[in-house]
């Protein structure tokens, strides 16, 4: 009876000791999942109290065509040649000749002649008396006024889109009140045709030219093309 007896108190106390060592593993390494509590979720606000939803971040637009462009395979068609940029502006830009009393078969191209230092005209000349006033060629805002060492004074005109600028040179002085920021429009006079600069002494004429802009304010920066056939019609 008394090896019963100490059978089961020795069972008792090996049964304790397994639940006091499974309880200090938990505690220490957490092998038993703990009870959750469960969270208090509170319900969203409605009507008036309900938020705004957030704005749309303006640096990710919204794609409106999502078809993929195929990237260029030369430089060329980064850059269109002046040839072809000149052409989708024939029949479209409709230009008078900037010097008054100048018919269109009087005109020479002059575009593609050497001048120094290696340098190409990029330009037409128009020769006329001194004195022979300087129309404005198109519409458009003077956004310099300048006197330059080889152009003499000079006047840059941006056009009313924005995508030319009108180039005009050796003038022997501007039109009274004349100003930089001014909206000039096509056949006003801006100034009168005279040699300063390089033009040489007695040589008058308008050196004119026109450039294609991607950026108005880089005015002196573009291609420039030929203004014969444009004013040549």
């Amino acid at each position: 009876m008394r090896s019963v007896v100490r059978r089961l108190i020795a069972i008792a106390v090996v049964c304790v000791a397994a639940a006091a060592t499974l309880w200090w593993l938990n505690r220490r390494y957490k092998l038993l999942p703990l009870q959750k509590e469960t969270a208090q979720i509170e319900p969203l606000p409605t009507g008036q109290n309900a938020p705004s939803p957030p704005p749309f971040p303006s640096e990710f637009p919204l794609v409106v065509d999502a078809t993929p462009t195929p990237e260029p395979t030369s430089v060329a068609e980064l850059q269109p040649s002046p040839e072809v940029v000149q052409e989708s502006f024939v029949g479209t830009l409709k230009l008078i000749i900037p010097v008054a009393g100048v018919r269109p078969d009087q005109l020479l191209d002059t575009f593609d002649d050497a001048r120094s230092e290696g340098r190409v005209h990029d330009a037409i000349d128009i020769p006329a008396p001194a004195g022979t006033t300087v129309l404005a060629a198109a519409d458009g805002q003077i956004i310099k006024l300048f006197q330059s060492e080889r152009g003499g004074t000079t006047i840059y005109q941006l056009s009313a889109d924005k995508k030319l600028v009108f180039y005009y040179a050796h003038l022997q002085r501007y039109a009274d009140n004349l100003a930089a920021g001014m909206y000039v429009h096509q056949g006003q006079v801006i100034g009168y045709v005279g040699d300063t600069g390089n033009a040489g002494s007695g040589n008058y004429h308008l050196h004119f030219s026109i450039a294609v802009v991607s950026d108005p304010r880089r005015y002196w920066e573009g291609t420039n093309i030929n203004p014969f056939p444009l004013l040549h019609r």
